[in-house]
């Protein structure tokens, strides 16, 4: 696992895998043999023992059917921390759920090798994305983490799509209602941002790089906040990830608290310390953060806000495969780390 972690880190994206998750993953295996056995002595419905991973079933384990499956799932494990990779997911500040890491992990193992394969990835890739932003991993997992290994497998192999990703709406005015750190369709948004491939607005820098080789990234606000409250724009308004991007700490510091437009001249004028940046250059950068460019040098907060919106919900919808909801009903509740999509069919 050494070879898979960022420079930044003490470890890898799987340090805080711990012993009960690797045991839930290897109890999934275990007790869908023994599901598997039953239906071939020919019982049926309530007669068949459960798919799990819950604490009774770990309780039960047999140390045979831990060493039959260790190898296995540690290689799934091992999959998972690349895969997570390949989503431009390198700290675990940054992993947006630590509960479907065993799903993923569990499902890795069962289907080997055929991950790699192109169209079974894009599936793995939008149940992933359709976990993280239905937020189906925050709070009474273990139905879902069980239904998830045994419908995603069969769904590679050109079965019906998983409930994850065939129940999962995604709500068009939940952008502006992520707002904190610790979400984790929050943490989402910034990991499809650098898989976007979103630069430095200073150096031109792509995240992925910055982020896996320890320099010192995190989400900022785009228009400050300090400029925002001589606006009087709500903090509800400025805080959320409409308004935020991966930065750099330098880059962050040169922003500051003034306008984008006072900011951005900065950037194009440069100082003793930076080189100052072509303006060709510098809309490139922008852009890639899904920014339009005249409406920042325009300081032009309402219609950034509503065309940044329209950007990152594309996306989403990428991401995930599928239109978001657009209709009125409002959004209950809060941007917690712990909540569901309230328009899924729970577990």
């Amino acid at each position: 696992m050494d070879a898979l972690r960022p420079a930044d880190s003490e470890a890898g994206i799987l340090a805080n895998v711990g012993n009960t998750d690797f045991l839930q993953a290897v109890s999934l295996f275990h007790t869908r043999e023994r599901r598997r056995e039953a239906e071939v002595a020919g019982k049926e419905g309530k007669e068949l023992p459960a798919v799990t991973g819950n604490r009774q079933a770990l309780l039960g384990l047999p140390l045979a059917a831990y060493k039959k499956y260790e190898k296995q799932v540690e290689d799934g494990f091992m999959k998972a921390a690349k895969f997570l990779h390949m989503l431009h997911i390198y700290r675990i500040y940054d992993l947006p759920y630590q509960s479907q890491i065993v799903p993923l992990a569990a499902i890795l193992a069962d289907v080997g090798d055929a991950w790699e394969h192109e169209a079974n990835r894009a599936k793995l890739v939008r149940w992933y994305w359709n976990g993280v932003f239905g937020e189906l991993y925050g709070s009474a997992v273990e139905t879902r983490i069980a239904r998830d290994f045994i419908e995603v497998p069969l769904w590679l192999k050109g079965g019906v799509e998983p409930s994850t990703v065939s129940e999962t709406i995604f709500r068009a005015d939940r952008l502006k209602t992520m707002r904190m750190r610790l979400s984790a369709a929050y943490k989402g948004v910034n990991a499809l941002l650098m898989k976007e491939g979103a630069q430095d607005f200073r150096s031109g820098q792509k995240f992925d790089h910055t982020v896996f080789f320890g320099e010192n990234v995190d989400i900022h606000h785009i228009f400050p906040q300090d400029w925002c409250k001589k606006q009087g724009v709500k903090p509800e308004v400025f805080d959320s990830i409409i308004n935020k991007t991966p930065l750099s700490f330098r880059t962050n510091r040169i922003i500051g608290g003034v306008a984008p437009s006072t900011y951005l001249a900065k950037l194009i004028k440069g100082d003793a310390a930076n080189p100052p940046i072509d303006p060709a250059k510098l809309d490139v950068y922008l852009r890639s953060h899904l920014t339009d460019p005249a409406k920042l040098f325009a300081d032009d907060f309402a219609g950034f806000m509503e065309d940044r919106q329209r950007q990152l919900l594309a996306l989403i919808e990428q991401a995930m495969g599928k239109a978001a909801y657009g209709g009125t009903v409002p959004e209950e509740g809060e941007d917690v780390e712990t909540s569901e999509a309230e328009m899924t069919i729970s577990s």
